[in-house]
């Protein structure tokens, strides 16, 4: 794998040291971002082989890089590894299983086997992430852009759906113990 860029953006230096020192010396080149407004920009300009993403970030949120990443095409193609010390907060945004969104995750704090998986885990989820084909966007006159973008809402109306559900089922079981 060498000469391949793994970008780490975290708020946390401690954090961003620890993944490269976990990382095989010479097989990777680490990028790092304090902040997600600077992840952007090295997305954007050094197109990384791998992100580690910390959902909780300042300026621009870990959440809104995914978004961002998941409605341009090329960028989505990119493996993703979500790392986050609170997974509930993940999961309030994006529901599990969290391979069906391929991504891979990894709750702060972490080990260099722990990383070594994810990191395995991101790069096959995402060679089988499906792409929209450009002829299925230019016969309905749709471009492809339009056809991520719109796929990117659909996950997000279902993350709210799922949800909404799973708060209704809390809901009922409240209501049963409270009648019984």
């Amino acid at each position: 794998m060498a000469g391949q860029k793994i970008l780490v953006i975290d708020d946390s230096k401690v954090i961003r040291v620890r993944v490269r020192e976990m990382l095989p010396q010479g097989n990777f080149e680490v990028l790092e971002a304090k902040d997600g407004e600077e992840g952007l920009k090295l997305i954007r300009q050094a197109r990384p082989n791998l992100i580690m993403l910390d959902f909780l970030l300042p300026k621009v949120s870990g959440w809104e890089v995914y978004q961002k990443v998941q409605a341009h095409a090329e960028l989505s193609k990119i493996p993703l590894v979500i790392m986050s010390g609170r997974e509930e907060e993940v999961m309030e945004k994006i529901p599990k299983p969290f391979e069906k969104h391929f991504f891979a995750f990894i709750a702060k704090p972490f080990e260099k086997k722990q990383l070594t998986e994810a990191i395995k885990s991101a790069m096959v989820l995402a060679k089988k992430k499906p792409v929209p084909e450009a002829a299925a966007a230019s016969s309905s006159g749709a471009g492809a852009a339009d056809i991520q973008a719109m796929t990117v809402k659909m996950a997000k109306m279902q993350a709210e759906i799922d949800t909404l559900k799973k708060q209704m089922s809390q809901v009922i079981a409240i209501i049963k113990q409270k009648l019984k």
